[in-house]
């Protein structure tokens, strides 16, 4: 890190500048260039990230403004909005995923030294989904509402460093659960997620791959209790038990016995169900990891 320097400044800091310069030259980015460097463009496209900024003037208009500190970031000057444009639309996007992809390998041998909350060995993901709105009149592929246009951002989180290890765009009516079927994840690993993945079919295939997942149960679920777990006291935990799907299609989805972790949440003052087909784990373990 840079001592006394900017946030933003730090951020830039981390990116490897030989690599940069390397994939510069692996995808000729700078052929015909006249004077505006990948690197000005990078450090443009990242600034509107961190200032939150909409359109090309707020991203020229923004870096003028530090004018006299521009030099720290590596830039002689401000880009012209029409440049930058220019090459937002003539350099190939395949320079910036390579960008990504080895700042993602860096940091993700600094995570492997990052010690987490949790005792067990298994990786830990989460996956979720967010809704980024587009104009529906410039971005008419982008199906989501009859006036309203977006993209969805299927998103798988690893715990180890808390990095993004997959990633699926789609347009704004996609089912999260399609999302879901597409991980591959390994054997032993667990997966935590909203209701919104509440899924039998899927449950039932992680079950068959050895793959744990924690998740809320449904309200309209009907399941009957099979056992009641007796397990020690813990706190906030108020039942622990190995249930069975009831309705014949749900059974034949998920043909597996799971296990429902009650558990109070004192903060809202409600009981939270919480299913898993992890049995191994303290039912307190269970409630954290969601």
């Amino acid at each position: 890190m840079i001592p006394g320097g900017s946030l933003f400044s730090q951020v830039l800091s981390l990116i490897d500048r030989t690599l940069f310069h390397k994939a510069v030259k692996e995808h000729q980015t700078e052929k015909s260039a006249k004077g505006f460097s990948s690197w000005t463009q990078f450090v443009s496209l990242l600034f509107s990230q961190f200032a939150g900024a909409n359109s090309l003037r707020e991203i020229s208009g923004g870096l003028a403004t530090i004018r006299g500190k521009i030099n720290h970031l590596g830039l002689l000057a401000a880009p012209k909005k029409s440049t930058l444009s220019y090459a937002n639309t003539h350099r190939p996007w395949q320079f910036f995923e390579t960008i990504f992809y080895h700042t993602l390998a860096q940091v993700q041998s600094l995570a492997t030294f990052r010690r987490t909350k949790f005792k067990f060995k298994n990786p830990l993901y989460s996956i979720d989904s967010s809704v980024i709105d587009l104009c529906l009149k410039v971005f008419d592929w982008a199906h989501f509402r009859r006036t309203k246009g977006a993209v969805k951002l299927h998103l798988l989180l690893d715990h180890a460093g808390y990095l993004p290890c997959w990633a699926y765009l789609s347009d704004g009516k996609y089912g999260d659960i399609k999302a879901a079927r597409m991980l591959k994840l390994p054997a032993g690993a667990i997966v935590a997620m909203d209701r919104g993945y509440n899924d039998y079919s899927l449950f039932g295939a992680w079950c068959a791959r050895g793959v744990f997942f924690v998740t809320r149960l449904k309200d309209n679920a009907d399941y009957q209790v099979v056992e009641h777990l007796s397990a020690k006291p813990e706190q906030n935990i108020e039942a622990d038990e190995i249930i069975k799907f009831t309705q014949a299609r749900s059974w034949e989805r998920c043909p597996y016995p799971l296990r429902l972790v009650s558990y109070y949440n004192a903060d809202k003052g409600e009981v939270m169900h919480f299913l898993t087909n992890n049995f191994k784990l303290a039912a307190s373990t269970i409630a954290a990891i969601y």
